[in-house]
């Protein structure tokens, strides 16, 4: 009769490593701070708000960090513990906001994107659109014949061939919110750009679906939903 093998196990099959669960804390708590810093600041950006959060925690910048994914996680739970109804009231602003904007330039075929779209929008955040058109220019010359005032920015983005891209923005001003139009071309439009969270295409929502959000959201809170 053969002898069956032996399979010898060792403590760290049988239990997580001590290591590894401490890590895992420390992206955690990077995470969770993160979130905070970006939903009571006015501070975007993934990496930046990271770091800050290292900082303020005494953390080891070499330590593993959190992906953006995670720390968009906490953000979420952060603004539905502590947002409440104000944080629910203002996404409804900022929405309606983008939806009266986003008439004034259907021609153009504008997409919402962003936190506004995303629902994790605070009370600095812009409201984000793309807008497309060949050649960009139009929408410069569409907004200066409506007597619109905005200024002129740049962003550096990264594109879906790893490659970076310097796209013009427009920001202007309605009610006291910032809103921002990121002009691309034509061909853009079969293609969104890689989400700065998870790497995938990003999310847009054109203006039937945002009608569809907020009219879906009003009647889930008993709000009137004329829009």
């Amino acid at each position: 009769m053969p002898l069956r093998k032996r399979i010898h196990t060792t403590v760290s099959d049988k239990f997580p490593d001590h290591n590894t669960k401490k890590v895992s804390q420390i992206r955690r708590a990077i995470a969770a701070e993160a979130a905070r810093i970006m939903s009571t600041q006015s501070l975007f950006n993934y990496r930046a708000a990271k770091q800050k959060a290292a900082e303020r925690l005494c953390i080891d910048m070499r330590t593993s960090m959190p992906s953006n994914a995670e720390v968009e996680s906490e953000l979420r739970a952060y603004q539905g513990f502590y947002g409440g109804r104000q944080h629910f009231l203002h996404l409804e602003k900022v929405r309606k906001i983008a939806l009266r904007v986003m008439r004034s330039l259907e021609a153009f075929c504008p997409r919402l994107v962003g936190p506004v779209l995303e629902g994790t929008a605070n009370e600095f955040a812009r409201v984000s659109l793309h807008v497309f058109n060949d050649p960009t220019d139009a929408v410069v010359i569409h907004l200066l014949d409506n007597g619109v005032v905005f200024r002129n920015e740049q962003r550096k983005i990264r594109w879906n061939n790893d490659s970076h891209r310097l796209v013009q923005l427009l920001v202007t001003d309605v009610e006291d919110v910032e809103v921002e139009l990121a002009l691309f071309s034509c061909k853009d439009l079969r293609q969104a750009p890689p989400s700065p969270i998870d790497g995938r295409p990003q999310k847009r929502a054109p203006l039937s679906e945002v009608e569809d959000l907020l009219a879906g959201s009003q009647e889930a809170s008993g709000l009137p939903t004329n829009i």
